[in-house]
């Protein structure tokens, strides 16, 4: 997904070299989103002068290209807004042009950067054409400057938020936006609608209050003639304006924000720093404020104020200055090599925090507090639909057999893609559960909204606090992995897996006959810490029997029965999208259907096969591959009797009870995928055309 972060200082002076440095270190903590190109914009040495560097490639290339221009890097600002973005080409190729942030002419009299799809851009383009607008690049963000313009020339005494209204009130589609102009000099306006948007604050004084209101306007924003008409109207009735007479209030800001303001009502000192990641803010501060769909920020003269168009709602009449839970070695590589090695060597810690203050092993009881309101309406539903995309999709999956063994509820798990694609029926009584590491997939999100609408309960599994789905849903629970860097979901998947398992341990702790199972499950997940450690010490030998096994493969097949189907169908999902090794995922049962075909002593092959009550079954599958000369790699328990005397190449994992055996299999599939891929010298953290979440209607993995 594309990137922004912004920077404002007011009444904190800043030099050139400083503010550069700061928006590119936050494009630098955003890269892991995926890009392939980014820019920033700053202001010039002469009044209303706009600088802006674009370049095709990596934040390195486009620090390079600041370098060579040679700015003045010691000028000094005491005030100033710059803003930066890293793209991921949807609307027109990579290149210096399509880059962001976009101008609405040559002298950058409005600059934009933008996160999402603006759907109705085409009409839009068409209107501001026949108004004269030239356009220069192939994008859909380039119509929010030209459209600024367009308005501002209409109405030259406009606001900014009035402005900025009227602008959004034309858009269509997700988006998250920076919008600055020359005619607003060190203000921004910031603007969220289905992609987020996180306000980081850094005072020199302690705030008065801990919060921000949110000012509600119980009209539409006038369109550009309208609003001119109106002043015009009003000069007139009251002749030129007296200086020493009271200002006319519809025409300032209609309130100041009470947390930016010094005991004798002066604003303070500040600096506000704006991302599509938390994790771009961490290290500058960490009171945040997150941003709600279709709130429009505007940071002018050291205060944060809020709006929304039209009436309430019903939404809050507040937004929280929240401490951010995030230390900044969370998002540094540490000892490793790449992100993704770190968060699998992670999973014992991010598994006990998921678990941590919900899990109590010794009193047999799960408290999820997100979720204790609505406990007793989820029993009585018709049914669970989980809805997810990627590897929250399998995580759902895993989980689907032992939902349906404690609550005796009818489970449906659905790919969040499909379920729109077919509108399939959702009624009052159906409980809809939405798990999204992010919380921002754009097709688990559209099915949200699909899901409310129908009046269903939904609850959202995510990991990232303040996101969309978050917010939207009825009830939740909040992982609590820790931010996840590298594009393939390692921790988020065992952290959902485990989430998903204490769910519904909840459901059925007032079913007597499930007591038993409920707590070994309970003392299962005690122990999943340690038995990761465990598995983890096979890094090494992991590593060697890829180079001896999957050396210059082509394609590899996955095989897993019953609750292993899904951690097969993971594992083949990591290998493929890291190491771009074709790799297939199929359930031992459809081994006979056709899939036997392929098996011959060349074909790689890697069998899930650790003790359950299908154990036999899956014992089939293995026999019938040996017959054909196959040699599979097999997963299974330690010291199984069974694979003793086979010359196969095994894979050993510690026992654990069967419905979170999946837990413990999957870790030496993201190893294989890892060191697969650093064997072929490819890029782990940032795969070839896949951004970690993307944008408007295409899929994001998860």
């Amino acid at each position: 997904m594309c990137g922004i972060f912004g920077y404002i200082n007011y009444l904190v002076e800043k030099d050139r070299k400083y503010i550069i440095g700061t928006l590119i270190n936050g494009l630098s903590r955003l890269e892991y989103r995926g890009y392939d190109s980014a820019g920033i914009a700053v202001d010039g040495d002469k009044e209303n002068e706009v600088f802006a560097y674009k370049e095709v490639g990596k934040v390195a290339k486009l620090k390079q290209l600041i370098d060579e221009a040679k700015p003045d890097l010691n000028a000094t600002f005491v005030s100033h807004a710059g803003i930066s973005h890293t793209r991921w080409a949807t609307h027109g190729q990579p290149s210096r042009l399509n880059c962001h942030p976009h101008r609405s002419d040559p002298t950058f009299r409005f600059t934009v950067v933008h996160n999402g799809i603006i759907t109705n851009y085409k009409e839009l383009k068409a209107l501001l054409e026949s108004k004269g607008e030239v356009f220069e690049t192939e994008t859909d963000t380039e119509c929010i400057a030209k459209l600024a313009k367009y308005i501002y020339d209409q109405n030259p005494a406009i606001d900014f938020t009035t402005l900025a209204k009227s602008v959004i009130a034309e858009l269509e589609g997700a988006f998250g936006l920076l919008l600055k102009s020359v005619h607003y000099p060190h203000e921004v306006m910031a603007a969220r609608k289905g992609s987020p948007l996180v306000i980081g604050v850094k005072t020199q004084r302690k705030m008065k209050v801990d919060f921000v209101d949110v000012e509600f306007s119980d009209s539409a924003p006038l369109p550009a003639e309208q609003a001119s008409h109106n002043v015009a109207l009003k000069n007139l009735r009251n002749g030129p304006q007296n200086t020493l007479a009271p200002p006319d209030k519809s025409l300032l800001h209609r309130s100041q924000s009470r947390a930016f303001l010094s005991d004798d009502g002066m604003p303070v000192p500040a600096e506000f720093f704006l991302s599509s990641d938390p994790s771009a803010i961490v290290e500058h501060t960490k009171m945040v404020l997150y941003l709600e769909d279709d709130d429009i920020a505007h940071i002018h003269e050291g205060q944060l104020n809020i709006h929304r168009a039209g009436k309430s709602g019903g939404a809050s009449a507040i937004r929280s200055i929240q401490t951010l839970e995030l230390e900044l070695q969370e998002i540094m590589k540490g000892k490793f090599d790449h992100f993704m090695q770190k968060e699998i060597f992670e999973q014992p810690e991010s598994v006990v925090n998921t678990m941590r203050g919900r899990l109590d092993a010794k009193n047999k009881k799960v408290t999820l507090g997100g979720l204790r309101q609505y406990l007793s309406t989820i029993r009585r539903c018709r049914r669970i639909i989980f809805i997810a995309c990627g590897t929250s999709y399998h995580s759902c999956m895993a989980v689907r057999g032992i939902f349906e063994e404690l609550t005796e509820i009818p489970i449906a798990v659905e790919l969040a893609s499909d379920f729109l694609d077919r509108q399939a029926p959702v009624f009052r009584d159906d409980t809809c559960v939405f798990v999204s590491q992010s919380g921002e997939t754009a097709d688990s999100l559209m099915a949200l909204k699909y899901c409310l609408e129908r009046g269903a309960l939904t609850v959202g599994i995510v990991n990232v606090v303040g996101s969309s789905i978050s917010l939207l849903t009825h009830c939740g629970v909040h992982i609590n992995a820790g931010p996840e860097i590298g594009v393939a979901s390692t921790k988020a998947y065992t952290s959902q897996f485990v989430a998903l398992v204490m769910f519904a341990l909840s459901l059925s702790e007032d079913r007597a006959s499930k007591a038993k199972r409920r707590e070994d499950i309970m003392d299962g997940l005690t122990r999943i810490s340690e038995q990761f450690k465990q598995i983890l010490e096979q890094d090494q030998a992991i590593k060697a029997m890829c180079s001896k096994f999957f050396h210059n493969q082509k394609s590899l097949l996955l095989l897993g029965r019953g609750n292993q189907f899904a951690t097969a169908l993971e594992g083949a999902l990591k290998i493929k999208e890291i190491s771009y090794l074709h790799c297939e995922a199929v359930m031992s049962g459809e081994l006979k259907h056709g899939v036997l075909a392929l098996v011959d002593e060349n074909l790689p092959i890697i069998m899930i096969l650790t003790r359950d009550e299908i154990f036999k079954k899956s014992l089939n599958a293995y026999q019938q591959v040996v017959a054909r000369g196959g040699r599979p790699i097999v997963i299974c328990n330690e010291a199984d009797e069974e694979f003793k005397n086979e010359k196969c190449e095994k894979i050993e994992m510690p026992t654990t009870i069967d419905c979170l055996q999946g837990l413990l299999n999957v870790i030496p599939l993201q190893l294989i995928a890892y060191w697969l891929a650093i064997a072929e010298n490819l890029n782990v953290d940032f795969p070839r055309k896949f951004p970690r979440t993307l944008p408007g209607r295409l899929n994001a993995h998860d």
